[in-house]
């Protein structure tokens, strides 16, 4: 029996995340859990420099988790339908990010390549950079993040075909476990014409490549 594939937006997590039924807990319920990770690892939250580390680390996890409370798509509403004419591929390469992993919410940080081929306009190039920011301010997978990116996109501008990849180092599997720093996960995804030509395909590898 052949096997059923379903649609990308079918097998990814939302643009915007699902709220959870659950009451989100209050500040104050998050600075408690901090504590308790202090006193299970060992140390006591009430000496004089981890004193305020709950109200730090829940300030930072704000910031750091931001995403949650942004739309992917929303991003890239705006769009430029005045082009002269151009429908040649646009390439943001080197975005820079830092993520955390939903295993073990360590980071993982690296650099993301996005190019599309426009069809009915294109974006500010910033905000390729900006949607690259909201999926990787969650907790994530990378393989998760590379099809959500494509997936924003593909939606929002109806490209004629996407490129992404993303490289970047696990802290998990560099800090942690097999310890091997320095180790790079690479991952990418295509649509359209980059998905049916293998040539557009290595056009926008050598343009990635090519002026290192």
């Amino acid at each position: 029996m052949d096997a059923v594939v379903k649609p990308l937006s079918s097998r990814l997590a939302p643009a915007s995340p699902v709220r959870s039924a659950e009451a989100r807990p209050s500040r104050e319920d998050a600075e408690a859990a901090v504590r308790v990770l202090l006193r299970w690892a060992g140390d006591n939250p009430d000496r004089e420099g981890l004193l305020d580390t709950p109200k730090r680390v829940v300030k930072a996890y704000e910031e750091l988790f931001r995403g949650y409370r942004e739309d992917g798509r929303e991003v890239l509403e705006r769009v430029f339908e005045e082009v002269e004419g151009y429908d040649d591929m646009v390439l943001v390469r080197d975005i820079p990010f830092a993520s955390h992993c939903e295993h073990h919410m360590v980071p993982f940080i690296g650099r993301a390549h996005i190019a599309y081929y426009p069809s009915e306009g294109v974006v500010g190039l910033s905000k390729l950079a900006r949607v690259v920011e909201v999926f990787a301010r969650r907790l994530q997978t990378q393989e998760t993040m590379t099809a959500q990116i494509t997936d924003a996109i593909d939606s929002t501008l109806k490209p004629r075909g996407i490129a992404v990849m993303i490289e970047a180092e696990h802290m998990c599997m560099s800090i942690r476990g097999i310890q091997k720093q320095g180790s790079s996960t690479v991952t990418s995804q295509f649509t359209g014409i980059f998905r049916d030509d293998p040539s557009e395909q290595m056009r926008f590898y050598t343009l990635i490549r090519g002026f290192k």
